[in-house]
């Protein structure tokens, strides 16, 4: 493996939260920065912290379910082998390329965010007809496989399965729905148990050398909604442990959801650092270097 110095040249692409760097021979380096980002809007401060956990919780889930499939994972920057900055390194993942797949794939247990927004307009989810009477943080009867588009720019679109299959073939769909709530089944049990609900997750694929692959992030507080199992209530807005704390702030603020974003308060940003803090630790049970 060739080695990466800190100043990390061949940027490829700098996305809302990551970074990734060519790193030669079939890598790539991606950087879990602390940039939030709420409605596919980067906000201008940064959560310190943030980077950090997202790539090490990440590669905590991408172990934890290897068993399910394999992922792209090659070697995490705290495994201190390559020219890696100190401040980098528990930032920094080594993954092999993949081939993407352009859907978004999202698993929900209990209704919320725009699952909650299409049940209150038309009674359906991913246009699936729902028992009548849910309200916000209901669990639904069985985990949903609710897909999206993978928009380059704006927003994703959620889409049917019968919309997904036309474009990426029934087999296809089938495999991916059936790895989605595998995945999410399994991650939601262990969770439970650490007194946390994972209410939804997204999930990304591709293939390597033509093999389904796990790859992007997983199970993190940006792709997952993480409440507190202890103050859950059906009825009313959840406490968590994700961004969905920035996105009730951001609420209030008047904003239309399209650049620039307001400027986050620093007291907003000490109570956000600390949930993305406590979702690592409460699901991991290890420190967070």
């Amino acid at each position: 493996m060739p080695l990466i110095k800190a100043e990390l040249p061949n940027l490829l692409h700098r996305g809302k939260v990551r970074d990734t760097h060519d790193a030669g021979d079939g890598l790539l380096l991606m950087v879990s920065t602390d940039r939030i980002s709420a409605y596919d809007v980067v906000l201008p401060n940064p959560i310190p912290g943030k980077g950090a956990v997202l790539n090490q919780i990440s590669h905590f889930w991408f172990e934890k379910t290897s068993s399910i499939i394999p992922n792209h994972v090659a070697e995490i920057g705290l495994d201190d082998k390559y020219l890696l900055s100190e401040p980098l390194k528990p930032r920094a993942m080594y993954v092999k390329k993949a081939e993407r797949i352009d859907i978004e794939c999202v698993a929900r247990g209990y209704i919320t965010g725009s699952a909650l927004e299409e049940y209150k307009n038309q009674g359906t989810v991913a246009g699936q007809q729902m028992p009548a009477g849910m309200v916000e943080g209901d669990q639904f009867p069985q985990p949903l496989f609710t897909p999206a588009t993978k928009a380059v720019e704006g927003h994703d679109v959620n889409i049917s399965v019968e919309e997904m299959e036309s474009l990426v073939g029934k087999e296809l769909t089938n495999k991916l729905q059936h790895i989605t709530l595998e995945i999410y089944k399994f991650a939601r049990e262990y969770a439970y148990e650490r007194g946390i609900i994972i209410a939804d997750t997204k999930l990304e694929f591709g293939t390597i050398d033509g093999e389904l692959t796990l790859i992007d992030e997983l199970l993190t507080p940006d792709s997952s909604r993480l409440w507190d199992l202890n103050g859950y209530k059906p009825g009313t807005s959840q406490p968590n442990f994700d961004k969905q704390f920035v996105r009730d702030w951001l609420t209030g603020q008047c904003w239309n959801r399209e650049p620039p974003a307001p400027k986050i308060p620093s007291e907003i940003i000490k109570k956000t650092a600390y949930r993305y803090q406590q979702a690592f630790s409460k699901l991991t049970g290890l420190k967070l270097n």
